[in-house]
């Protein structure tokens, strides 16, 4: 059974609920800001935010972020077919429902305690049509029907690191089978510096992507502290003005790279195969402090 702490909103005191799931101890934690709002943490890393009155609303930084990301993938409303490898609390697949009602959406997420955890006690809305699947996010890619989806996004951590096997070429064709023509890659990548990793993954997506775009906080791009960079791919062109424009205008700034700037960025790092692939690094301790 879950443990449960306490914290204040207003006048009413809301239990938190500390549980363990397979990836370790999950607790969420009430926003005490907002009524039905609700932070998942991992063993003290946080994971999601949702908002149950108003799943539209994205907190955390990266989030959001991929959240300009679903807003451009196809005009406003249009009901799109998304795939999302990592649940955590379907942060996103919720967006994507409350944004684009009549979407379909597929979420791959591995840790099965912590999807019964998440539906029990943050359910997803009855009419989002969401099918969750308990599996490794590339064998669950690979259940995706040819030509399926318009949306892929990654966003898939154990322990804090992205597994090996979600960083290479033949990862990426895999999201390419699973893709319209038209459709759009999108990855939550993490690294500090020097910035391998994230060269890395750069360069392996534009040996299968013909367009790409980073959006990363500029104190990240620069190699200044650990934190998330969004990596967007597609083969049409990437409405890469406005995303410039509404990640500039986010409570936490952030630059969008692409074309030569992005190129050069990768310093000729080499793309990532299975053979080669390693995790991504983990985050120093302070950074959840």
């Amino acid at each position: 059974m879950g443990k449960s702490r306490s914290a204040r909103r207003g006048q009413a005191v809301v239990a938190a609920v500390v549980e363990p799931v397979d990836g370790g101890l999950a607790e969420l934690v009430p926003d005490r800001d907002r009524a039905r709002a609700w932070t998942l943490l991992i063993d003290g890393a946080p994971q999601s935010h949702v908002d149950l009155d108003d799943p539209a609303y994205l907190d955390f930084e990266y989030q959001r972020r991929l959240g300009h990301v679903i807003d451009l993938a196809a005009p406003p409303g249009r009901p799109v077919h998304a795939v999302h490898l990592g649940g955590g609390a379907f942060t996103l697949a919720r967006y994507v429902a409350a944004t684009r009602p009549r979407s379909t959406q597929q979420v791959v997420e591995r840790d099965a305690a912590l999807v019964q955890l998440v539906r029990r006690e943050l359910p997803l809305a009855a009419n989002a049509r969401v099918r969750v699947r308990s599996a490794d996010a590339r064998a669950g890619l690979a259940k995706v029907p040819d030509g399926w989806a318009d949306l892929v996004v990654v966003d898939v951590f154990s322990g804090a690191r992205t597994p090996a096997h979600l960083t290479s070429t033949e990862f990426l064709d895999e999201v390419r089978r699973a893709l319209r023509p038209d459709g759009v890659y999108a990855a939550n990548l993490a690294d500090g510096p020097p910035l391998t990793h994230l060269r890395g993954q750069i360069a392996t997506a534009a040996a299968r992507f013909n367009e790409l775009a980073l959006i990363a906080d500029p104190a990240v791009l620069r190699g200044k502290r650990f934190g998330n960079a969004v990596l967007v791919a597609a083969d049409r062109p990437l409405p890469v003005a406005e995303l410039t424009r509404r990640a500039a205008s986010d409570p936490h700034p952030a630059r969008v790279e692409h074309g030569r700037a992005l190129t050069d960025f990768t310093g000729g790092a080499p793309a990532v195969t299975d053979a080669a692939a390693v995790p991504s690094p983990a985050p120093p301790p302070s950074v959840f402090r």
